[in-house]
């Protein structure tokens, strides 16, 4: 299997989405079509080099978020933010289904403009919709470091059997 950086190299483009669980998050990213890479980890924090039971306490400011590299020639950034947003109840703050803390918040970690502006716009008409009578709380904001899982987070249900969590 190819690195991260290998894909990179072949015009292969970058997301981070964070959803709640990272475990179904990434489950559900590894299933798209044009998809080349998914792992698991944490990022939007300010303490280095966080491990699980770091971000679970809350302390670290990071969420459980995905990296997903992906071939734009054949899936768009756009039908990306399409999935995020199906897989997950973009109006609880800091909650998705039984996980609670600021660890399982919904965010888009953005790359360049053009996906800073890509999720602006995909917020904004998912709002307009009026599917959710709330306010949509999901986080638009600069990807930064991101740390990568410990192991037996990374393809958790493929490991494991599972067959998803319970959001």
């Amino acid at each position: 299997m190819k690195s991260k950086e290998e894909l990179l190299s072949e015009g292969n483009e970058i997301a981070t989405f964070a959803a709640g669980c990272f475990w179904g998050v990434e489950a559900t990213f590894r299933n798209v079509k044009g998809v080349k890479y998914t792992q698991v980890g944490y990022t939007g924090g300010d303490f280095d080099n966080p491990g699980y039971k770091d971000v679970c306490s809350g302390k670290t400011g990071h969420t459980e978020a995905v990296e997903v590299i992906f071939d734009p020639e054949v899936v768009s950034y756009d039908k990306l933010l399409e999935v995020f947003w199906a897989m997950h109840d973009p109006t609880t703050p800091n909650r998705q289904g039984p996980d609670i803390g600021s660890q399982y918040r919904s965010a888009i970690f953005y790359h360049n403009e053009e996906q800073r502006n890509a999720a602006l716009a995909s917020k904004i008409n998912l709002q307009r919709t009026g599917e959710y009578k709330t306010g949509i709380v999901t986080e638009i904001v600069p990807a930064d470091t991101f740390y990568r899982a410990e192991e037996y987070h990374q393809q958790y249900f493929e490991k494991t059997g599972r067959g998803g969590c319970s959001i």
